[in-house]
């Protein structure tokens, strides 16, 4: 009985990093849109300082909908809405897992 006639041969590929492995991962299991829906969320709770007062969030369609609990904090984020909306969007530029096909925060509503 001698060697099969066909050997097969394993191919040698570059050694990926993490980071790559885990963005193909992300795109592979179709992942994308709620990671990036949850690092607006994330950034949101960061730039805004209003977490402890924030009831729900919801991200749709590039706006960015904000339940507050308090009418105070309400009337003190409402005007620094803008300056909000520029520092969230920093924050997701510089996330490598943040989907940008998908868009930026386009405006906050507070409710």
């Amino acid at each position: 009985m001698g060697r099969p006639s066909a050997v097969t041969r394993l191919e040698r590929k570059e050694a990926a990093g993490m980071e790559e492995l885990i963005a193909e991962y992300i795109r592979t299991m179709k992942l994308s849109s709620g990671i990036s829906r949850q690092r607006v969320y994330e950034a949101w709770d960061s730039v805004s300082g209003a977490a402890p007062y924030t009831i729900s969030k919801r991200y749709d369609r590039g706006v960015l909908y904000c339940t507050l609990s308090s009418s105070v904090v309400r009337s003190r984020l409402f005007p620094q809405r803008e300056t909000i909306l520029r520092e969230i969007n920093s924050l997701l530029e510089k996330d490598k897992f943040f989907d940008r096909a998908g868009g930026f925060v386009k405006s906050i509503v507070l409710k």
